[in-house]
């Protein structure tokens, strides 16, 4: 059965690792994708992942676009619209980290962080509550982090952008709910991607995964499913919640 037939899903930052893995699962259940990258690097996996996208049997495009910045995102919605239709689902997925300690870490660093994680958030969200108030409903997924509700030494810029995305997830419910708007966070854990590869090996790794009762890292896919949950019927009645999907890391 599929889950999100006839939808229309914009997905950021996801030319690969989670992102990707949610274009490729919402696609799977015939949702129509919309999707973002950042650089020219990824130009060509994002070009790849528009083409196996469509051999899937649904609509889907590729857009260079900068989530952090507030023009970039209108004009991205706007034109998501005009093509599709439609947005059902919103998945703000793009990220980094630019770990380093307190004492070490510059404003641009904190700032960058702030910028790609958090104010992104509100960027898309802004701009994507438009049409969906207008459809009277609709679907918003947010990435936060594990170490947004934990903490983690080194990680205070990545950590507060993730632990914002949190709380404003749960205002954004409060203030949507009335339109059938259901705005949710995901928490991942240590997840195999670019991102953590070098955990992936080593004493490094066996370390964190001592600390994770179900013994390992999850897969882009593990996280791809918990956002189709929320993303379909399935989680109708499901808001303002914060979903960890890190193997018991946080328990």
């Amino acid at each position: 059965m599929k889950l999100l037939e006839g939808k229309v899903a914009i997905v950021t930052g996801a030319a690969r690792g989670i992102g990707e893995a949610i274009a490729i699962k919402f696609a799977e259940h015939g949702a129509d994708v919309a999707f973002t990258y950042v650089s020219d690097g990824s130009a060509e996996k994002a070009a790849a992942l528009e083409q196996k996208l469509m051999a899937m049997g649904v609509k889907a495009k590729a857009y260079k676009s900068n989530a952090g910045d507030f023009a970039a995102c209108e004009t991205l919605v706007n034109e998501v619209v005009s093509t599709f239709g439609k947005v059902d689902i919103c998945v703000n997925n793009a990220g980094i980290s630019k770990d380093n300690l307190l004492l070490r870490m510059t404003p641009d660093q904190w700032d960058d962080v702030m910028q790609i994680n958090l104010k992104s958030v509100f960027n898309m969200t802004k701009q994507v509550i438009r049409p969906m108030m207008k459809a009277k409903s609709g679907s918003i997924i947010n990435m936060s982090s594990v170490i947004g509700e934990m903490g983690n030494a080194g990680q205070s810029s990545y950590a507060a952008s993730k632990a914002g995305i949190i709380g404003f997830t749960k205002s954004i419910a409060k203030e949507l709910g009335s339109r059938n708007i259901r705005s949710n966070a995901l928490a991942p854990g240590f997840v195999e991607t670019d991102m953590t590869s070098y955990l992936k090996d080593g004493e490094g790794a066996e370390k964190y995964k001592a600390d994770i009762p179900l013994g390992k890292f999850a897969s882009p896919e593990d996280i791809a499913n918990a956002a189709l949950f929320l993303a379909s019927d399935m989680g109708s009645y499901i808001t303002g919640q914060t979903i960890s999907v890190c193997g018991g890391l946080n328990i």
